[in-house]
């Protein structure tokens, strides 16, 4: 998902009050030509996507792209991100993706950015509809399991049919035609993979830069190789440690990509989850979803023109992003002081206590918000990924202070 830039004034005025929206999520497409077998969304606990429309009318367009403009004038906001989703964004039609960004455009205030991307499964991309979304400014994010048939399995359509020869001939046309609107690809983290093979079959299709994510998942319907039973820590106390009582797929899997990552030099393509742990770990701005406290700054309009929260949080239960909003009767400024929102704008004030006490608190940040869920008690819990985040983070800094320890030799 593409991320605006961010001063750091910015993010300390965040804590002071309502932070602005600076990620706006059209679903322009509510369906998708893929049936993965692992979707939180189609597959998931939330059903709303059910009762709207395929695709967005018009009207949802144009009033949505209203508010955008809207939101950004009331804000002063110098730049903003306008990710067109799904389901399958490009069954909206390519023309459809360049009409919606040219109105954002027109309509925003001249001194304001708008960086455009659309997030696709890349198996509709053609030569054609690429030089369009080229031609109007957007550029092109697909996700992937990895850079192999064998990685993608489970990414299947309606009828059962493999999607990687489609979704290869994709990507292989975004990096060898179209290498300026190419954005990057998107990986959701599998341990039973091998993650060096995972990672070097990606650098294959030449991305200029990954995303690394953890699959959806919590404490109430934990992700595959977590355990099934346990509670997380909530009270005061040290972090989580790994070991045999709390295995670290994850973190194991991360680490050992971020070491093959970091003996290159860093310099065969952007890791973002990398890039901005390191960023953290030196006391540098920098966040993602999974990581840091930087308050929320993105928010989604489905299909018939409702406002919601994130996707991710649809992973947790039925209408967990639901706000109670609409396009036609509330503006972004209604959606900022909507409990969710500012709960995620909240920083650590919002965490569970083990989290606040924890010495990792800055980096870490108490993870995805969506990984925190039980159903018992809400979002007040560390992430169900703790460990695998300590892993992650003190196995990076360990590689910090190694590089540092060389450069005064």
């Amino acid at each position: 998902m593409t991320r605006c830039p961010r001063r750091y004034a910015d993010t300390v005025a965040a804590n002071r009050g309502p932070f602005p929206f600076r990620q706006f999520i059209v679903k322009v497409h509510g369906r998708c030509n893929l049936a993965c077998r692992y979707c939180y969304l189609y597959e998931g606990p939330d059903r709303t996507w059910r009762a709207r429309p395929a695709a967005a009318p018009a009207a949802v367009l144009d009033r949505t792209a209203d508010r955008i403009a809207e939101h950004a004038a009331a804000h002063a906001l110098r730049d903003i991100a306008l990710v067109l989703h799904g389901g399958e964004p490009l069954l909206a039609g390519a023309g459809r993706l360049a009409a919606l960004a040219d109105r954002v455009r027109g309509l925003t205030p001249a001194d304001c950015s708008v960086h455009a991307t659309v997030q696709t499964n890349a198996t509709l991309l053609t030569d054609a509809r690429v030089s369009v979304l080229a031609r109007h400014g957007i550029s092109v994010g697909i996700s992937l399991d990895g850079g192999l048939a064998a990685h993608n399995t489970l990414r299947v359509d309606h009828a059962g049919r493999p999607s990687w020869p489609a979704a290869s001939r994709g990507a292989r046309l975004l990096a060898d035609r179209h290498p300026d609107a190419y954005a990057g690809i998107l990986t959701v983290v599998a341990p039973r993979t091998d993650p060096v093979e995972t990672y070097e079959s990606l650098l294959s299709l030449r991305p200029p830069s990954l995303d690394l994510l953890l699959p959806h998942g919590n404490w109430t319907n934990p992700p595959p190789g977590l355990p099934t039973t346990g509670t997380p820590r909530t009270a005061p106390g040290p972090a989580a440690v790994p070991g045999p009582d709390r295995p670290t797929p994850y973190g194991d899997w991360l680490a050992t990509v971020f070491d093959r990552w970091w003996r290159a030099g860093r310099r065969e393509t952007r890791v973002r989850l990398f890039e901005e742990c390191v960023a953290l770990l030196l006391g540098l701005p920098a966040a993602t979803e999974s990581l840091g406290l930087d308050p929320v700054d993105a928010i989604v309009v489905e299909t018939d023109g409702t406002i919601e929260q994130v996707d991710s949080l649809k992973s947790a239960y039925d209408t967990a992003a639901a706000t109670g909003l609409d396009v036609f009767r509330h503006t972004f400024d209604d959606a900022l002081r909507h409990p969710g929102v500012v709960a995620r704008q909240a920083g650590a004030e919002a965490l569970a206590p083990a989290c606040r006490a924890c010495p990792l608190l800055t980096v870490c940040g108490g993870g995805h918000y969506a990984h925190r869920y039980r159903a018992d008690n809400g979002f007040a819990n560390p992430s169900v990924y703790c460990a695998d985040l300590e892993r992650l983070v003190r196995h990076i800094a360990d590689r910090l202070s190694e590089a540092t320890a060389g450069a005064h030799r």
